[in-house]
Order: C-alpha cells, then structure tokens, then sequence
C-alpha cells in the first residue's frame, strides 16, 4: 500500500533537484556551438521543437494545462522569449497526495533569432496544448536561385576564330 504524505515545499524542492539531474545526466553531450545557453529562471520549462523551410522557422511548444492567456511571447533584439503559468489545479490542494509529478508554476524559455526574421510577422497558434510560432524569414534570407544563361554559337564562334586567326 502506497504511504501518505502532506505537501512540503522542501520535498518539492528536492524533488525538482532530482528532476534536474536526471535530465542533466540523461541527455546526450552537446558540443560547443559558440551559442548561448537558454535562460533558465523556472521550475520547469516547455520542450520545443525547431523546424525550418525555406520560408519560416517554427517553434512548436509543449505547454499542456497551461490556458493560451496565460502565454506571453515577446521579442526584444535578437531575443524571442516564452513565458507563461500553469496553474495547479483544484484537485491538488488536498490534504493527502499520494504523488506529485506533474509540474506548476511559472515558465520561461529564450531563444536567439538570426537577424533574417523580422519580429513584426511574428505568429502564434494554439491548439490542444501546443503552442506554435510562426517566424517567416526575410526576403534576404530566402534562398535565390541564379538562373545560368547560355551563350550563343555565335559569340563562341567569334571567339574561336580571334584564338586561331594568328
């Protein structure tokens, strides 16, 4: 049978603690790419996805329980930042728990744009717990295509005969 026990802040902390480390020691090493590391300033944080076409970048946020009101995105320079509160529900403040395991709280996450996104075509969708913003690149960060013209027989003809003539 499984014990009973009371909400404490410090087993919430040590808790969390533990959550961090096992995430620390779990995820694969990274190499050093020269970027910044993401502010870290909550509890817990949303995981994203990145993807990339040749007309946009997205971000798509795991943020379930959290209302869409709740979600602030703002952009500042280069900076995009998610922040936002999943409150804890009724159901959770009662007198005995059994096991705590989902996260509350407040939530932040920063990324670096390239200076080929223009902040104010910046979009945001919501649907089920998953938030997606939209970041369409510059028209300089698009990729152009150069088209290769062919020269004509005569301007090669022109060019044999300057070359043999002496």
């Amino acid at each position: 049978m499984l014990g009973t026990t009371t909400r404490d802040s410090m087993l919430d902390l040590l808790y969390h603690l533990q959550r961090r480390m096992g995430q620390t020691f779990n995820e694969p090493v990274r190499g050093f790419d020269g970027s910044v590391p993401e502010a870290t300033t909550a509890a817990w944080q949303p995981v994203v996805d990145i993807l990339e076409d040749s007309e946009a970048i997205r971000l798509v946020a795991e943020v379930p329980g959290v209302r869409p009101e709740d979600v602030q995105i703002a952009v500042e320079g280069t900076l995009l930042t998610i922040r936002g509160v999943k409150e804890q529900g009724a159901d959770a403040n009662t007198e005995k728990v059994r096991r705590y395991e989902r996260t509350y709280g407040a939530f932040e996450r920063t990324f670096t744009l390239s200076a080929s996104i223009d902040p104010s075509t910046i979009s945001a969708t919501y649907t089920l717990g998953v938030l997606t913003i939209t970041l369409p690149k510059a028209e300089t960060a698009k990729p152009h295509l150069i088209k290769v013209e062919v020269a004509t027989n005569e301007g090669i003809a022109g060019l044999t005969t300057a070359l043999f003539s002496d």
